[in-house]
């Protein structure tokens, strides 16, 4: 292994390495010994041990082993709790042949232990940002002999708050250090960190440009709206993993899901931030000795959590952004293990599904939810696949075996068999089937139509129809096909596959708005199938653009005869046989016979005036503007 110690060549040894990671290779390259890095790579790849690794030279020099331990040699921060203590136990193993002493700073644990730990020394410490800041404060610790400093996910140190923290801690390290910044990914915000507290820093990057994580498949698992949770117990069931999470968005949502899943049999325990850090630890220890399989959790709860057989990530909810998808993701498909990371997307969520995976350059594959049928299809596989069968028999159950077969044919003893392997497991749900998108201009496939007595004539248009019967039916776009609208009616066309649903969303009046109810049809309707004018179909461009405002008249009063028939007798607004205004026969304003205003004639005026003589006008002119021809504007300066 390239500029590895040799202690910490046999610590990898005996932790099972034969070779290092791409994101190991490259931090250990020569010539980067004690160099400044800038490090992104996929979660999961052996971020810790790169570190580890590359912080080696600087902190042991030329020796193998530590000496005496005294004020911390290198200080590595991480943005939780969890993830502090797993870095710990990572470094721990590693520098286990060096002989290093570690100490922790991680808030909810008691502070006065930790100022016991450093005051007795430490060769490395892993701490929190706000714990180390506080006993920095109260001269807990010493960062004036630090060589080098890790900035552990520094991303989700700045996005929780933490730049501050982490601008106090840097200041005091001194200035010869070595700084390590590792990030999912370089943001402006990491650039500018690197720039101002890095030396000539070398950039690595691991990502595949444009390529997902290899060891993760993804899949979008389109569900019903009221078939979420439904489909969480059938996703935990077909998979079966030693280990699962599920990732909730809020407290609530976490605490609901418990509840659910504990009350259909699964062992199951909850992180989330209101945990102290005693009920974290036991949660997390729970999951890592098979006392419970299924944990739910919150982003922020579950960052840096690493368990070792975590085969399943499931997004109860759909996370926030992108990069958040990919650090929940993450928490599967380590270590060269195959995860499956599978978001559950009703219909509503389609498109805000769509757009966060392309954001996040992942590729998944869109499947429905496992039906019953399938579920209980695994559970036969993995009974027949049990290793209870190739065991041989022990002499202690000898006894019993010979009864039950005396007693038993073997069709009863497989039935109990199967009764029992199944009598262990939750019953799976039964999901209502999700119409397939159809794309724009393709076969819509077996659909039922439906009619409004609504049409042209009552401003009817596709944009108010079409959300009208999507949220009253609890459908989205995509099982819509084509909306046709005619002069008295119009007639939509809704998948077959959601039929039954989008009836049981509707209820016994079928309204989609008030005193407006859909009619189901058998068939397609006569005026669709002889291809009237005005149809609209949502999958092609186009139809007829008519402005709409509003709700529709819905009158029920019968139309006017210039109306039924179109004919020309339209009474018409200013016909020739009602007065207009202004016409001859009407006085006109100011007209000739009436006196105007302020007439020549008017009494009170004065002889002046009359006769236009300005000279005349008794007073004296006004001095300020005598030689002037014009008035100054009133507010500027004469």
């Amino acid at each position: 292994m390239p500029l590895v110690k040799q202690s910490l060549s046999t610590a990898l040894a005996a932790r099972g390495y034969t070779s290092l990671t791409a994101v190991q290779e490259a931090v250990t390259e020569p010539g980067l010994e004690g160099a400044d890095l800038l490090v992104s790579a996929q979660t999961g790849s052996g971020k810790t041990v790169s570190f580890g690794l590359a912080i080696a030279p600087t902190i042991l020099g030329n020796a193998d082993v530590f000496t005496v331990p005294a004020a911390p040699l290198a200080l590595v921060i991480a943005p939780t709790r969890e993830l502090a203590m797993q870095v710990r136990h990572e470094l721990s193993w590693l520098y286990k042949e060096a002989g290093a002493v570690l100490a922790s700073c991680v808030g909810g644990m008691d502070a006065r232990s930790e100022r016991r730990s450093l005051e007795r020394g430490a060769h490395i410490v892993v701490a929190t940002p706000g714990r180390l800041c506080d006993h920095l404060r109260r001269g807990a610790i010493d960062l004036s002999e630090l060589r080098a400093v890790v900035l552990d996910e520094a991303d989700e140190m700045l996005d929780l708050g933490f730049r501050e923290d982490l601008e106090t801690i840097l200041d005091a390290a001194p200035e010869s250090r070595q700084t390590l910044l590792f990030s999912a990914t370089v943001s402006p915000e990491i650039a500018r960190l690197a720039k101002r507290y890095q030396r000539d820093a070398h950039r690595i990057s691991t990502q595949s440009s444009g390529n997902q994580h290899t060891d993760i498949d993804y899949r979008a698992v389109m569900v019903a709206e009221h078939d979420q949770e439904n489909a969480i117990t059938n996703l935990l069931r077909f998979y079966e993993p030693p280990n699962s999470i599920v990732f909730a968005n809020t407290r609530a949502s976490v605490a609901r899901l418990v509840t659910r899943l504990s009350n259909r049999g699964f062992a199951v325990v909850s992180l989330s931030g209101e945990l102290t850090q005693s009920e974290r630890s036991h949660a997390l220890q729970a999951m890592r000795d098979g006392r419970a399989r299924v944990c739910v959790a919150t982003d922020v709860a579950a960052r840096g959590i690493d368990l070792p057989n975590l085969d399943l990530v499931i997004h109860a909810e759909l996370p926030q952004s992108e990069e958040a998808l990919l650090h929940r993701s993450g928490r599967t498909g380590r270590a060269g293990r195959k995860g499956i990371s599978a978001l559950i997307v009703p219909p509503r969520a389609r498109n805000r599904a769509e757009r966060m995976l392309r954001g996040a350059k992942v590729t998944a594959e869109w499947v429905p939810g496992p039906s019953a049928e399938a579920v209980l299809e695994r559970d036969e596989a993995r009974l027949l696949a049990d290793q209870v069968w190739e065991d041989p028999a022990a002499d202690a159950e000898a006894a019993t075996l010979a009864a039950i077969l005396s007693q038993r044919s073997p069709e009863q003893i497989a039935l109990a068999m199967m009764r029992l392997w199944r009598g262990q497991r939750s019953a799976p749900e039964e999901l209502d089937p999700i119409a397939p998108r159809v794309a724009p201009g393709s076969n819509f496939g077996p659909s039922r139509w439906f009619a409004l007595p609504i049409g042209r004539a009552d401003n009817a248009s596709p944009k108010w129809v079409m959300p009208k019967v999507c949220e009253a039916g609890g459908i989205t776009r995509s099982e819509i096909g084509a909306i046709r609208i005619f002069d008295d009616e119009t007639f939509v066309e809704v998948s077959e596959n959601v039929v039954g649903h989008f009836l049981d969303a509707l209820g016994p009046t079928m309204e989609i708005a008030d005193g407006l109810s859909l009619v189901m049809l058998n068939g397609v309707p006569d005026a669709v199938r002889g291809g009237g004018k005005g149809g609209f179909d949502p999958r092609r461009k186009g139809g007829p653009k008519r402005s709409f405002s509003g709700k529709p008249h819905r009158g029920s009063g019968e139309k006017p005869a210039w109306k039924e028939g179109r004919s020309t007798d339209k009474p018409r607004k200013y016909d020739d046989d009602k007065p207009r205004k202004y016409s001859d026969d009407k006085p006109r304003k100011y007209s000739d016979d009436k006196p105007r205003k302020f007439a020549d004639d008017k009494p009170g005026k004065p002889a002046w005036k009359k006769s236009g003589d300005a000279a005349a006008k008794p007073g004296k002119p006004k001095a300020k503007y005598a030689g002037k021809t014009t008035k100054p504007h009133r507010g500027k300066r004469g």
